[in-house]
Order: structure tokens, then C-alpha cells, then sequence
């Protein structure tokens, strides 16, 4: 199951069942679950703690160090969960003294050519297009879609559920269940079809598309419009998580 031209550091952890292509390259410090699937010319860098079932395509690069000149070589990883796949010359950097890590969750599909930025999370489900690059410190929540050549800035917060247009510049937080394109990027929507698709009951979307209402067409105080949603809109986890997201907000977000 490993190619006799690959290369595996002597103290690199390899787990049961891995699939190792001819010219990967796996360095120390790597942990590597079962069933991993490695095709050719993948290289696996310092840092790496990857989970079970990850396919990766060739040309894929995990856990290479930061492109941040603060960096100077701390020790630190990029740790990745279960049943991912990362497309032909993805990469992952590992984090730097700001986290300590990069993280990638579980279930993700990263297209060709996605870049994944230094001390970057990424949640569960989540598909990111052809192209597409997040800047550092980035954090996408669970079952968001990037569309292809998206470029997201450093600091954002994208929410779950959300859908972003091929191209488009995120340079604040997207708010959950949104559809975002334009430019310069702007709030469609919500993302109808998509929530339909996830299971989510028609009640549920119609509160969430009264809540935005409120949020993003009153010209008064933001506090005062989430005071009113909390008032008007019958309470549920997923109203909870756009206050709560709008609360925390660092960056403001995109209308």
C-alpha cells in the first residue's frame, strides 16, 4: 500500500490501511490516521496530525510553514479531522503563535487550487470551490459554499449555511443562511434552496427571512433591530445563532 518511492521520515506515524503514492513526501513530526489516501506527489510537512479516511489528490500540500513573516519557526500544526478531500494542489499551512494551529474539521471537499491560510478554522461539510484562498485567521462555520476564486481576507467570519458567488471579495463577515455575490459583495438573499436541501422546515426559513428584515433594512441602531428581533421572532437555535453571530461580530458584516 505504500510505493517504494515515496519518502517517509523515520519517526512520521502512519496508521493502518493508508494508501501511499509514488513521490509523496511525509516529514517528521507527521501523525497520519487509518485509511488515508495519499495519490501521488502529495507532501505531508512538519506538523501534520491528520485523521481517518482523507483522500488527497496530487499536488497537495499540508502543514507547509506559514506565509507570515512573524512567523519565526514556533512549533505548531495543522490538525485535520475525518473523510475530507483535498483536490489536485490544495494547501494547508500550519498556524502560528496566534492559535498555535490550523484547523480543518470533517467531511469537507476543497477543490482545485484552495489555499488555507495560517491559523485558519474550517468546520464540518463545507465545500470550497476551484481556487478559492482564505487569508489568515480566518474561521468558516459548519456546511458554508465558497464558489470558486472567492478571496476572503484575514479575520472574517463566514457563517454555516451560507453560499458566496464565484469571485466574489469577502472582506466582512457573511451572516449564516445568506447568499452573498456582487461586486463589491453584498447580501441577496437567503440561501433558500440550500437550507430546502439541508432538511430546514419552511417556519424556520421564513423566520430567519423576517429576521434579516429587521436587521439589514432598518436605518436605526443595530442594537435596536436585534432588540426587536428578539421581541418579534419566536426564538429558535438558529435565530439564536444569527444574534449571537451579529453580537461577536470583529469585523462587521456584509449587507
Amino acid at each position: 500500500m505504500i510505493s517504494p518511492l515515496a519518502y517517509i521520515h523515520p519517526e512520521a506515524v502512519i496508521g493502518e490501511n493508508c494508501e501511499i503514492g509514488p513521490f509523496c513526501y511525509i516529514d517528521k513530526n507527521v501523525v497520519i490516521g487509518d485509511n488515508n489516501v495519499l495519490m501521488n506527489s502529495v507532501t505531508i510537512l512538519y506538523g501534520a496530525r491528520i485523521g481517518n479516511g482523507n483522500k488527497f489528490f496530487p499536488g497537495a500540500v499540508i502543514s507547509a510553514i506559514p506565509q507570515d513573516l512573524k512567523f519565526v519557526g514556533e512549533e505548531t500544526t495543522t490538525e485535520i479531522g475525518d473523510n475530507n478531500t483535498f483536490r489536485e494542489n490544495v494547501t494547508v499551512n500550519r498556524g502560528t503563535a496566534a492559535k498555535n494551529k490550523t484547523v480543518v474539521g470533517s467531511k469537507n471537499l476543497f477543490m482545485e487550487g484552495v489555499h488555507i491560510a495560517h491559523d485558519d478554522i474550517v468546520g464540518n461539510e463545507c465545500i470550497i470551490g476551484n481556487g478559492t484562498k482564505l487569508a489568515g485567521e480566518v474561521t468558516i462555520d459548519d456546511k458554508a459554499i465558497l464558489s470558486a476564486h472567492v478571496l476572503v481576507h484575514q479575520f472574517t467570519r463566514i457563517g454555516s449555511y451560507c453560499m458566496v458567488g464565484g469571485g466574489t471579495k469577502v472582506a466582512q463577515d457573511i451572516l449564516p443562511y445568506s447568499l452573498i455575490a456582487r461586486e463589491p459583495a453584498a447580501y441577496c438573499g437567503l440561501n433558500v434552496v440550500g437550507l430546502r436541501r439541508r432538511g430546514f422546515e419552511r417556519e424556520i426559513i421564513d423566520n430567519i427571512h423576517k429576521a434579516y428584515q429587521i436587521i439589514l433594512q432598518e436605518t436605526g441602531l443595530l442594537k435596536d433591530s436585534l432588540a426587536r428581533v428578539e421581541a418579534e421572532i419566536p426564538m429558535s437555535p438558529e435565530i439564536e445563532y444569527i444574534l449571537d453571530f451579529i453580537k461577536t461580530s470583529k469585523r462587521s458584516f456584509i449587507r
